[in-house]
């Protein structure tokens, strides 16, 4: 009765602004619905419910620099792997605001980042489960070409719970200057320089609720960045401090946080060069010291890994971003050999190598008493890392066309893991594994097209759960249908009951700017990762159906 209310009422708003002023209404609608079945050999559970569903509705409302929109939330339960703190259907994300050129103001639920999202980043990823917005008040101000101000305060969102937005206990304060110096020098304009530089600052508000320790109840993160180009060149860095945050991540040590990250790049036609390093200590950062896993996260670590696409290498062995140290390093380069070539065959071939890899920071107790009144535990220097590997990757992948029918894609990767810190399956140590895919595109006509991929997974030792296998066939009609199945199979498992396949069939159907997808099969569990941010996924046996329609 609530909700048909509110909706009702919202409607009759949005109606109203619209017909008195000629604004503008925009927005999208998205709902995922399972019906799951009990599976032994999978350890997969029916729930009590049979059906879970996620459903959302957002509408946005423009005119002459009014700014209104709401987002209503259903989880009726909430499908699997989502947090079971999110349930009920009600209003989970509103906003009302003004902007023009000098001037953008938002009251009630936002989301923004100062620039990499090191000390602040809230933003929404859905198909993790992942949601800290922010609810108070945000100002941007432009009060001179080239510069921008930025301004946030308010609570993070924990969870939703009957229909309602539960918000964390601190309260999150921040300012961020950037300024583009190509705008305001003339000279620098018309020259091939772009420089722009920024700095951030954010404060962390929490009442001190511990019996045992001396809790700072303001915590404040600080720093700088530089974005340089020149022509095809680049280089960009931003560097950070947290002050003393003892927390729930850190075991309530009073070390001081550190994070850096570094770019440069090269790109002109047919190729692209990409080296980036971080080196991050104690970098965890939220507004609620106790919180753990996903929840009211303040920082975000940007990772420096690729993120794959292809089945075996985007599920079974992912890497997280470890927050509260990481001394990281990666190289992206990207070659096209030019059509016409020997090599590059008559529509040329695209190259694509990439190298990561993670490594603990050195942290030294020399000098420092552990036991001492400070807490204060080791010292650390900036990409001062240790002997430990937390993940290495390596892989290539190159892509022909070899007439205008058949397309054809190969890649390699060579995976290593400590599972000893990543803790993603039951094995000890590192787990290293190789993984070669081959990818198949055949065009019957201007219409219809097939593909078909083939991969495999072999652990060095036949470590864990040994060797795996892909097998997958898509077939679509553009621009409406689309076709698929696909078999992942755990062939290789030294234990021999353990070795099972997992079938998994789609169809789906677009018209225009909706889109209905249904599927039926089983699902592996593990980790599902997006940008270095991960959740667990329950195994699962059933139906999955999902509509998507923006307006």
């Amino acid at each position: 009765m609530k909700i048909t209310k509110l909706l009702a009422g919202s409607a009759f708003l949005f109606i109203g602004l619209n017909g008195m002023s000629q604004g503008t209404i925009s927005g999208n609608m998205e709902s995922n619905f399972q019906y799951l079945n009990d599976d032994e050999k999978i350890n997969a559970i029916q729930p009590d419910e049979k059906a879970l569903l996620n459903s959302y509705i957002n509408v946005n409302y423009r005119n002459s620099g009014f700014k209104a929109g709401m987002r209503l939330e259903a989880y009726l339960p909430s499908i699997l792997g989502y947090p079971d703190r999110f349930d009920g259907a009600g209003l989970g994300y509103r906003y009302v605001g003004y902007e023009n050129e000098l001037v953008d103001v938002t009251v009630g639920n936002f989301y923004d980042q100062f620039g990499s999202g090191l000390i602040f980043r809230s933003y929404e990823d859905r198909a993790l489960g992942f949601d800290n917005m922010m609810n108070g008040i945000s100002l941007k101000l432009r009060p001179y070409k080239g510069v921008t101000i930025k301004t946030v305060y308010g609570r993070q969102r924990y969870s939703f719970t009957d229909g309602k937005n539960q918000y964390g206990a601190g309260i999150v304060r921040g300012a961020d200057l950037e300024i583009n110096f190509s705008q305001w020098f003339p000279k620098l304009a018309e020259s091939d320089f772009r420089v722009t530089g920024g700095g951030s600052f954010v404060s962390r508000y929490q009442e001190d609720d511990n019996t045992q320790f001396v809790l700072p109840e303001n915590t404040g993160a600080y720093g700088g960045r530089l974005n340089l180009a020149y022509k095809k060149f680049f280089i960009n860095g931003e560097y950070t401090i947290k002050e003393q945050d003892p927390s729930q991540d850190n075991g309530y040590i009073y070390n001081y946080g550190k994070g850096i990250i570094v770019n440069a790049g090269y790109s002109q036609k047919g190729l692209g060069i990409l080296l980036s390093a971080k080196s991050i200590d104690n970098m965890s950062f939220r507004s609620d010291r106790n919180a753990i896993l996903q929840d009211l996260t303040i920082g975000f670590v940007p990772p420096l890994t690729k993120t794959h696409t292809y089945n075996l290498a985007a599920t079974l062995y992912p890497y997280a971003s470890q927050p509260n140290g990481e001394v990281a390093f990666q190289a992206d380069i990207i070659y096209n050999i030019k059509r016409g070539s020997l090599l590059g065959g008559k529509y040329g071939t695209d190259i694509a190598l990439n190298f990561s890899t993670a490594y603990e920071p050195l942290k030294r107790l020399s000098g420092i008493n552990p036991g001492d009144s400070t807490r204060v535990t080791y010292e650390s220097k900036i990409f001062d890392k240790s002997d430990l590997l937390y993940w290495r990757d390596i892989n290539v992948n190159i892509k022909r066309k070899l007439t205008k029918k058949w397309t054809v894609e190969g890649s390699y990767f060579n995976i290593s893991m400590n599972n000893d810190v990543l803790k993603l399956t039951n094995e000890k140590g590192i787990i290293q594994s190789h993984i070669g895919v081959l990818d198949v595109q055949y065009k019957i006509n201007r219409k219809h097209t097939v593909r078909a991929e083939l991969q495999g997974l072999w652990t060095v030792d036949n470590k864990d759960r040994g060797s795996w296998a892909t097998a997958l066939i898509e077939y679509t009609i553009s621009p409406d249908w689309f076709f698929s199945a696909i078999l992942q199979s755990n062939y290789g498992n030294p234990i021999e009951e353990d070795r099972i396949n997992y079938p998994m069939v789609f169809v789906g159907k677009i018209w225009g700017a909706t889109r209905v997808q249904v599927g039926y099969g089983r699902q592996n569990e593990g980790l599902f990762c997006v940008g270095g941010i991960c959740r667990f996924v329950p195994a699962s046996n059933g139906l999955t159906a999902s509509f998507t329609h923006s307006f």
